[in-house]
């Protein structure tokens, strides 16, 4: 039976486009990305996935007198393609609790920090600004608190001297690009799951040319 994932984005669609291509490779096996929906009408994302022939949708939240309203129609949206994972891959809106309980262990997002470090934006900035040593990317489910979901994979990456943001932002992507696509395929096989708001894992992650973390890791039978 193939899976459906409904992808939600504001922007470029970088990590779309990491997760289209493991879609099609394989490495996500038996599994479709039935529709790309966007806050936004100019995110270059929609290309991508238009020319993927991915179905899009368009919900401009400027359109909705409320977030609450908003997120009722981009729920409406979503429900109508059942899909067995909602992905945030860039979607630069905080979700209402409704919204986040009717998916909840279903919702799962990526942000450029090594969570609980650094939620919300500006991360890479705000990680220069600290001093940090290593800083990275966090797959988590996606609970009402903003970032504070149940961690599923992270990946670290150095900070070196010379950095700015822009620079870190590029090797955190990198990451990014690597681990997410891995992380839904561990999600959709059920080699990593959620119970009790705890992932538990019954297969390793793959090995990376980053360092990954496995927090909560717990072997099961």
């Amino acid at each position: 039976m193939t899976r459906k994932l409904v992808l939600l984005i504001s922007g470029r669609g970088s990590n779309l486009q990491s997760i289209l291509r493991a879609c099609q490779s394989g490495q996500i096996a038996d599994t479709e990305i039935v529709c790309v929906i966007s806050n936004r009408a100019g995110a270059p994302g929609l290309a991508l996935a238009k020319q993927a022939g991915i179905p899009t949708e368009i919900i401009a939240h400027r359109n909705y007198a409320s977030r609450a309203d908003f997120d009722a129609a981009l729920r409406r949206s979503i429900d109508a393609y059942h899909p067995d994972l909602v992905v945030l891959a860039g979607f630069m809106r905080q979700l209402t609790t409704p919204f986040v309980t009717h998916y909840l262990g279903r919702l799962v997002n990526i942000h450029p920090s090594l969570l609980p470090a650094f939620p919300g934006l500006h991360t890479h900035a705000r990680a220069l600004e600290q001093g940090v040593c290593w800083h990275g990317a966090t797959v988590h489910y996606v609970t009402p608190e903003l970032d504070a979901g149940p961690i599923i994979v992270q990946a670290a990456v150095p900070v070196f001297p010379d950095d700015d943001p822009a620079r870190l932002a590029a090797r955190v992507l990198e990451a990014e690009h690597q681990i997410y696509p891995r992380a839904l395929a561990a999600i959709l096989s059920g080699h990593c799951r959620l119970e009790a708001d705890r992932v538990h894992w019954s297969a390793p992650f793959p090995v990376l040319a980053n360092t990954v973390i496995h927090p909560q890791l717990e072997s099961v039978s």
